[in-house]
């Protein structure tokens, strides 16, 4: 069956064309027919107004026409729509939805952050190996909201959904060029915060594995990867010790944006907001750490997320 998956978040819109084989057991896989990633910041300053901007819709809207005239060129069986954080928030996402609707002839789903959240593992652990009793814990950092997904073989243990992000903070929080000690102090302390909430919702001391997944994560994987340009097949199922990312996600929050723009990999829609991407990815591994004793030495990346978790679903619909 062809699929088309479109996981519109805060930063970025994304588009995913899959041929799903379903097996006997109901396992599932993917194989791409045409993937690609645009930013559009979508939550421009939704944080603030509590409004989608008329400039931010009229941007998506333009990337849903396109995505609309390659989903009727490859012959798709279902096309699945789903909305997250920026849309969540937002007082007129009624305009929104019709926009959507008008260009796709389907509703868009809004879904709630637990939703997001299992999506977002569903499609991360999707090409690991077999997982038994392993508990693995799959951070999605995107730009508005990051989730916190526990799970196992059997599924999902817990998640959580946080008002956490790497636009919301920067907008927030890093508003020098490069952040100050102070406003990186500020930031630090709010993610601490979170990650109090966090613990609340989701047993992180006695995971074995972390994945990370989104494009903050991505990015920073690069880094330090020590890459010269965005390569995909080598970021991802990267094993990272959680060392040499600590130091990569360091050396992007203290770097000028003229600075990471110079950078190959680096995406020009995510130079001005990696560095809170970076400080949240960081701060989130050290605490890990932490509560794990030293137990969890890496963390593993996935160019698999909440995409391919949507495009599962589709299938399975």
């Amino acid at each position: 069956m062809r699929v088309a998956a479109i996981d519109c978040g805060t930063n970025s819109i994304r588009l995913l064309i899959a041929d799903v084989s379903l097996g006997a057991q109901g396992g599932a896989s993917l194989s791409d027919v045409h993937r690609e990633m645009r930013v559009v910041r979508l939550g421009q300053d939704v944080d603030v107004t509590g409004l989608l901007a008329p400039e931010a819709l009229a941007r998506t809207f333009a990337a849903v026409d396109d995505y609309a005239a390659i989903i009727a060129a490859n012959a798709v069986e279902r096309v699945r729509f789903v909305a997250t954080s920026a849309t969540r928030d937002a007082g007129n996402r009624d305009e929104f939805v019709a926009g959507i609707k008008a260009r796709l002839g389907l509703e868009p789903e809004v879904v709630s952050g637990d939703q997001e959240a299992a999506l977002s593992f569903a499609g991360a652990v999707s090409v690991l190996p077999v997982l038994g009793e392993s508990r693995v814990l799959v951070v999605d950092l995107g730009g508005g909201s990051t989730e916190f997904v526990v799970g196992d073989g059997k599924g999902v243990v817990a998640g959580v959904s946080t008002n956490m992000g790497c636009v919301r903070f920067t907008e927030r929080y890093l508003k020098s060029d490069p952040p100050t000690e102070a406003e990186i102090a500020a930031a630090e302390a709010a993610i601490e915060d979170k990650l109090q909430e966090v613990l609340a919702a989701v047993p992180l001391a006695n995971v074995t594995q972390v994945v990370g997944v989104a494009g903050s994560i991505t990015t920073i994987t690069a880094h330090a990867l020590g890459l010269e340009s965005y390569q995909s097949e080598v970021i991802h199922a990267a094993v990272v010790p959680l060392e040499t990312v600590d130091a990569a996600a360091t050396s992007l929050l203290s770097m000028t944006r003229a600075q990471r723009a110079e950078l190959g990999f680096m995406h020009p829609g995510r130079v001005d907001v990696i560095g809170a991407g970076a400080l949240i990815w960081r701060t989130v591994l050290r605490r890990v750490s932490e509560l794990n004793g030293g137990r969890v030495e890496s963390a593993t990346t996935s160019e698999h997320d909440i995409l391919d978790g949507i495009a599962l679903g589709a299938a399975r619909s």
